[in-house]
């Protein structure tokens, strides 16, 4: 049986934001597209997925703390208990007595024809909601200010298109979820492609900077183009080394759950070697370098 309390190695009585932080970091930690060496980071980032979808839903996760993995089965128990909990007249002076529920788990499981539910007001029965579950894929940008796809599933052996709403700030793992007409929920798992000009973690973005390498040992100025289109001007310090970060603050992506705040971008330094020089040039390079060795 998964523990999905374990998988995203969360308390039991954890809420709704615990176990919406504790899948970001996991969802971040095993996606594939990040481990690609790691033979059983695919199949981790399921189960955390899979854990997710079951505890972010309350309805889902109270049937889960009830019957553990046999959650989807919780509205045909019920039913069954229900039923077998029915005042019965045996007569013959037997007097009444109410039957103890027995429940054949395996058969729950196994089924005949789906779940269904029980609506004690009219008596009738109607099926559980359908569940149906596909993938997204979006560019960076496109996760940055929010867009709206259309996507085609295939319910009930007929293929229906659905536009969907995605929210700024979604990343790789973000589960968009609908409800289209009662009975039906629909579930849009999204995909985020790598881009080339930012790498992205979490919430902050991160870019390189070529720099002529004078500048990055005298200092200087150079230009960055954001995410949304604009140009900042950024201060290189002197002594500058390869790699060092700058850390523009507000200019990264937008929080999920507050748009209005966003990460941070970190220009990264990268000192560019001149391809030719000349004899003047190098001279002066020699210069630097014998008094380097007089120090």
């Amino acid at each position: 049986m998964a523990d999905y309390y374990k998988t995203l190695d969360i308390g039991r009585d954890a809420d709704e934001k615990a176990i919406r932080s504790a899948f970001r970091k996991l969802a971040r930690k095993y996606h594939p597209d990040l481990n690609k060496d790691d033979a059983n980071a695919e199949a981790k980032f399921k189960e955390v997925n899979e854990a997710y979808e079951v505890l972010s839903d309350p309805d889902s996760r109270k049937k889960y703390d009830v019957y553990g993995d046999r959650w989807k089965d919780a509205d045909r128990i019920e039913e069954q208990r229900r039923a077998s909990s029915s005042v019965f007249d045996f007569g013959g002076g037997y007097g009444r007595h109410r039957a103890e529920p027995v429940f054949d788990f395996e058969h729950l499981w196994s089924g005949m024809g789906g779940f269904r539910e029980f609506d004690s007001r009219s008596r009738n029965r109607r099926p559980s909601p359908v569940r149906t579950e596909t993938s997204i894929t979006i560019s960076l940008d496109e996760a940055y200010r929010g867009t709206t796809v259309n996507a085609t599933l295939t319910q009930s052996g007929r293929e229906r298109r659905f536009e969907v709403d995605i929210p700024p700030g979604v990343d790789n793992g973000s589960v968009v979820r609908v409800k289209p007409e009662t009975g039906t929920e629909l579930l849009f798992r999204i995909s985020v492609k790598p881009d080339a000009r930012f790498t992205r973690k979490g919430a902050d973005l991160y870019a390189d900077a070529d720099v002529p390498f004078e500048d990055a040992i005298l200092g200087g100025e150079t230009e960055v183009r954001t995410l949304d289109g604009k140009r900042i001007s950024v201060e290189i310090p002197e002594n500058s080394q390869n790699g060092q970060n700058i850390r523009l603050r507000g200019l990264g992506m937008p929080d999920l759950d507050a748009p209005e705040t966003r990460g941070d971008l970190y220009v990264k330094i990268r000192p560019a070697m001149p391809k030719t020089t000349t004899p003047e040039q190098r001279d002066l390079i020699t210069r630097f370098r014998e008094l380097g060795q007089e120090e």
